[in-house]
């Protein structure tokens, strides 16, 4: 399917090529369909665009940036919001213009820091990005909604199972999105649902529901020895209580320009020891984005003691402290007394210390957790993204100054949308959703082959190679995207080939049952072979593919 030429940069070999041609043709027939227009924009785009926009810096090392002979600046695109805009500032003028669709299938390159899993997470690839554009935001959210319902056709006509989830719009910027994931216990995306509702959401945007109201303090401060316990897990292991009732405090500095000088802002946040903490939620803190992990020389100057060991009642230093829903809700818990070996028992807001500066949802959920819709509770599983749309907004045309003239002849931004799949990512999740020991089960849509012909003796039976040719011609004639296995092998050597490969349909000619008029059939699920008339194989093979 692919040979690997570099870190994260592959060859579509012949038969990885035409599942990818087969996966372009649907992506080109539902983006059609729900009127999207196709163009063609370049790989290598010049710096100025994206310094408009701000993404030239922002996007980092991931941005592969190249120099031509005159020492001008270009990147090769990772993705093409500034090229586009810059295309339609140019020539969209009025309102009767709008809402127009643009789309392409180009390839794209990401520096990726640890390219891995294949094409899961290659560095050069091939993706379908659309790009809408609307004159307010009634009409960006229903161009939003005419994609994403084209994407639910797309996913579905591939044959894979697939959900849509509730997505954080990362470096894309934005208000809203949705993930579309392939459902693989090998994915690298945990998916957060709710069995008995619509809700779902990828694990950095799934919001975490603290239930309950805060018990009255039913415990005294104490300072309690904890030697060597600097983790939840060891000081409820010490203290033999349920790490349900420890807190943690993870340390983050701010660090942002001031009348040309860099201020330094200190936050702890707190979360309840058995839960992780969700990087994206905490970028959305108040006041906390930009920020880092504390040093040790930080964490020594505010708190007066070394990692492990921190709390909120005590620091040596003005520190912004941030509770987790479910810690605001907590008492008599047991937290860091900022000095090595020690924690304090029964420590109450309130009473033991003020109450948290801010209070926000910090952490990623877990199974069982109440579903925020009130519908049920929540279900994680696996997956691997393979498409996304976002809700845009203006966040480039007004950079760009992308404008339009209203009914008025009042300039206007233009409301956006973007809408991308990864095409040659498809050909890694289909596999990883459909395989089993003996090789790859392809879906019919994006199978290389729907049907191969397994001739006995094809260089050495006139009979057999006769019905063979005609079998292939009347296929076909028929639609079926048919290849003929003409190599002469012995047949367990060539249905081991074909069930690797996963081509879904497979028939085998012989000279006994030409003889009685029968040909061999077996589905790539069948656990065995079954006779089919030989008059009937083409109607019966494609009534298979149809199924």
């Amino acid at each position: 399917m692919i040979k690997r030429l570099g870190s994260g940069i592959y060859t579509y070999m012949p038969m990885g090529l035409k599942v990818i041609r087969k996966v372009e043709a649907i992506v080109r027939e539902e983006m059609n369909q729900a009127g999207a227009v196709e163009l063609l924009m370049p790989l290598v785009q010049p710096a100025e665009l994206w310094q408009e926009t701000g993404r030239w810096d922002k996007m980092g090392p991931e941005l592969l940036r190249i120099k031509d002979r005159h020492g001008r600046d270009y990147a090769f695109q990772p993705t093409s919001e500034e090229v586009i805009t810059d295309v339609v500032r140019s020539e969209i003028k009025s309102y009767r213009q709008i809402p127009l669709n643009f789309y392409h299938i180009q390839t794209k390159f990401r520096d990726e820091r640890r390219p891995r899993f294949g094409l899961m997470r290659g560095r050069e690839f091939t993706m379908k990005d659309a790009y809408s554009f609307d004159r307010d935001l009634e009409g960006m959210q229903k161009s939003y909604k005419i994609m994403y319902d084209a994407y639910t056709r797309i996913f579905t006509r591939f044959g894979l199972q697939f959900r849509a989830v509730a997505a954080d719009n990362g470096a894309i910027g934005g208000t809203g999105s949705h993930e579309f994931h392939v459902i693989a216990g090998t994915g690298e995306d945990a998916l957060v649902y709710c069995p008995s509702s619509d809700y779902a959401a990828n694990m950095e945007a799934a919001e975490a529901i603290a239930t309950g109201s805060r018990a009255a303090a039913g415990a005294a401060l104490a300072k309690t020895a904890t030697p060597k316990a600097s983790k939840c897990e060891d000081v409820a292991a010490q203290l033999k209580i349920d790490l349900k009732t420890t807190v943690k405090t993870i340390a983050l500095t701010s660090e942002k320009e001031v009348d040309g000088k860099v201020a330094k802002q200190y936050f702890m946040l707190l979360l309840r020891g058995d839960h992780e903490l969700n990087e994206i939620k905490a970028g959305k803190v108040p006041g906390l984005n930009p920020y880092r992990f504390s040093t040790e020389e930080e964490i020594k100057e505010v708190y007066g003691c070394a990692p492990g060991y921190l709390g909120p009642i005590g620091t040596k230093a003005p520190v912004t402290v941030v509770a987790d829903r479910t810690v605001a809700l907590m008492s008599d818990f047991v937290t860091g007394a900022n000095e090595v070996d020690f924690h304090f028992t029964g420590a109450n807001w309130g009473r033991d210390m003020a109450e948290p500066s801010l209070v926000a949802d910090l952490r990623n959920v877990v199974e069982g957790d109440p579903s925020p819709d009130g519908k049920g509770v929540l279900a994680i599983e696996r997956g691997i993204e393979v498409g996304h749309v976002f809700q845009l907004g203006t966040a480039y045309s007004e950079s760009m100054q992308a404008t339009f003239l209203d009914e008025n002849g009042k300039p206007a931004p233009l409301q956006m949308g973007c809408y991308g799949i990864g095409i040659t990512r498809i050909l890694g999740a289909a596999i990883e959703q459909n395989f089993d020991d003996k090789g790859i089960i392809w879906p019919t849509s994006l199978a290389p082959f729907e049907l191969v012909l397994c001739p006995m003796g094809y260089d050495r039976s006139e009979m057999v190679k006769e019905e063979t040719d005609k079998l292939y011609a009347a296929a076909q004639a028929a639609g079926i995207d048919v290849i003929v296995d003409d190599r002469g092998l012995r047949p367990g050597a060539m249905f081991a080939d074909w069930e690797l490969i996963g081509v879904p349909h497979r028939v085998v000619i012989g000279e006994r049952g030409l003889k009685e008029g029968n040909l061999e059939y077996q589905g790539r699920r069948d656990a065995e072979a079954s006779a089919v008339a030989l008059a009937d194989i083409v109607s019966f093979v494609k009534g298979k593919i149809q199924q």
